[in-house]
């Protein structure tokens, strides 16, 4: 894992909450029969398990950085131009709309 980069279990982490937490809420919407529909050969949506590829994680890891990187430069430039030399939650509001755009 390079230095600059995250963490390949921490994103796996994170990917397991948020599934599970939807899992949660599709549970709650749906109600419970059904959860009991067919998906697949002999899986119904509450006995699959929940996992991700290696190479996803590594591709996972490798776009936040990248996203994260771009909005730093992008929030900065914004700074630099209001004579400021400090990032600020403002800059980030700022570029956040077309990044999210761009991305």
């Amino acid at each position: 894992m390079e230095a600059n980069s995250f963490d390949p279990d921490l994103i796996h982490a994170i990917f397991k909450l948020v599934w599970s937490r939807r899992a949660l809420e599709r549970e709650k919407n749906e109600g419970a029969d059904a959860l009991d529909c067919e998906v697949g050969p002999g899986a119904s949506k509450k006995s699959r398990s929940i996992t991700a590829n290696g190479h996803a994680l590594k591709l996972s890891c490798e776009f936040l950085r990248m996203f994260i990187a771009e909005a730093v430069q992008r929030a900065a430039a914004i700074a630099e131009a209001e004579g400021v030399n400090k990032i600020e939650a403002t800059h980030l509001e700022r570029i956040l709309p077309q990044l999210l755009l761009d991305f």
